[in-house]
């Protein structure tokens, strides 16, 4: 896009991270990994900061588009490093979990932290001078399409489908009865990093039903989204605050799924564009509207929604985790 619209060969450094060609550390291209690969720089992309100006529109660009030639065109960002700054996620000490088609916890960080496992990223954030980790599950909301879409939902109801499946959760105990479910229907990345990982539904009895299903499913997803807040316990990554965001933040029932099961109050913001918001204000930062990515989301960035944990749902939530996580290594050997 910005080849057509400009003619500049340009990246970012949040997006050049994930190339496998990059030093995240040094924010360039790495000379050992392009000496290894024996790929001549010169092929590469010119890799600016996501604020900074690669070009403007050209006359071509501005024939085929309708923007007015010479309009300036900023870096930008990966989608999830401009989702998060589109929520605030871009100091040390936040950190976002937000429930797609797969589920992503990401932390903003002062320094490149890495994880000796592997079982995070650690890429450059969309901000000067700052990086973030980000730990992914696969099946996330997934998890909750695969159940509509298998078994569809109760009666004759023009609501949203989704509504009217965490409806049907709720009407169940925290803790689904000890229902418990795996989301691993296309393997896992974090903090398995195995496409062998199957999905498992586990504990079930002749008493249990479909909503003990769908709470279930849930609470699995919120338990595998746990697994990355663990993994940057482990790594001594700062977490003061959580946001929520993606479809599974305009459930309300899984909004506070999610605070029980990491036990922290959780805050959702009023903007859902996700990363389209996070580039038009790395845009505006890039054109001078804003003097830094922080002062911009200070000023736009408004919470909407806060959740508190309650502390009996936590306690049985936690317990119901530390079973969910003896499934993989149990089911392993059969999977693999």
């Amino acid at each position: 896009m910005r080849l057509k619209l400009s003619g500049d060969r340009s990246t970012d450094v949040a997006d050049a991270s994930g190339t496998l060609l990059f030093d995240v550390k040094a924010r360039k291209w790495s000379a050992e990994m392009l000496s290894a690969t024996e790929i001549d720089e010169r092929l590469l992309p010119h890799v600016y900061e996501s604020t900074e100006v690669t070009g403007s529109i050209s006359i071509a660009g501005a024939e085929a588009t309708g923007l007015r030639s010479g309009t300036p065109i900023v870096a930008g960002g990966g989608d999830q490093a401009a989702g998060a700054v589109g929520i605030g996620i871009v100091r040390p000490g936040t950190a976002s979990a937000t429930i797609g088609t797969s589920g992503v916890v990401f932390a903003a960080t002062d320094k490149p932290t890495l994880d000796p496992k592997g079982r995070v990223h650690t890429f450059c954030h969309a901000i000067p001078g700052r990086w973030h980790v980000m730990g992914v599950t696969q099946g996330a909301g997934l998890s909750l399409r695969w159940f509509r879409d298998q078994f569809g939902t109760i009666g004759e109801d023009s609501r949203d489908p989704y509504d009217q499946l965490t409806d049907e959760a709720s009407s169940v105990p925290t803790g689904s009865d000890g229902v418990l479910w795996t989301p691993y229907l296309m393997g896992e990345r974090t903090p398995h990093l195995d496409p062998f990982a199957r999905a498992a539904l586990v504990g079930l009895t002749a008493s249990h039903t479909r909503a003990h299903i769908v709470r279930a499913v849930l609470e699995g997803v919120a338990f595998s989204l746990r697994d990355v807040f663990e993994i940057f316990k482990e790594m001594e990554v700062q977490v003061d605050e959580i946001r929520v965001g993606g479809g599974g933040a305009r459930s309300t029932l899984w909004r506070h799924i999610q605070a029980d099961v990491y036990g922290r109050a959780l805050n959702t913001v009023a903007a859902e564009e996700g990363a389209a918001y996070g580039a038009a204000l790395l845009a505006g930062v890039g054109v001078g509207m804003w003097s830094s990515v922080d002062v911009a989301c200070d000023a736009v960035v408004r919470i909407a929604d806060h959740v508190e944990p309650d502390a009996e749902s936590v306690r049985i939530l936690a317990r119901q985790y530390e079973r969910f996580k003896q499934i993989y290594p149990a089911l392993k050997p059969i999977t693999s």
